[in-house]
């Protein structure tokens, strides 16, 4: 059966977990979830579960016409390593700052697959 990390993502997403690929032999996790080891070409990929901790490493506001909300597009380091692209919720977009401590959130829409955001971290606002 052919490796598919993009479903295995979702699905694992849609148990409320969230997951990051690994190589099997180092331990090293990666993002975004591919077949292939990076680096290395070897398919000994395993799945990890992630702690949600992350830092903000970027963010950028998003401004939109009202009556639309602003938003931000955000890279957050994980705690493990991987950097991911993904939103800042629950605070103004102007409002995140570079360091900001984060914490990851599974967000499913009605009619949509799960994905991950980020909300501050306690007290980190």
């Amino acid at each position: 059966m052919p490796i598919q990390p993009d479903l295995e993502w979702h699905q694992h997403l849609a148990e409320g977990r969230f997951m990051l690929c690994a190589d099997a032999a180092t331990g090293v996790p990666f993002y975004p979830p591919r077949a292939i080891v990076p680096g290395k070409g070897s398919e000994d990929v395993v799945w990890i579960p992630a702690s949600g901790r992350g830092t903000v490493y970027s963010s950028t506001t998003v401004y939109k016409r009202l009556p639309e909300t602003n938003y931000n597009v955000a890279l957050v380091d994980l705690a493990e390593g991987p950097r991911m692209m993904s939103r800042i919720e629950g605070i103004d977009p102007a409002d995140v700052v570079i360091g900001m401590a984060v914490t990851a959130r599974i967000e499913w829409p009605e009619g949509g697959d799960p994905f991950v955001v980020f909300v501050p971290a306690e007290g980190a606002e």
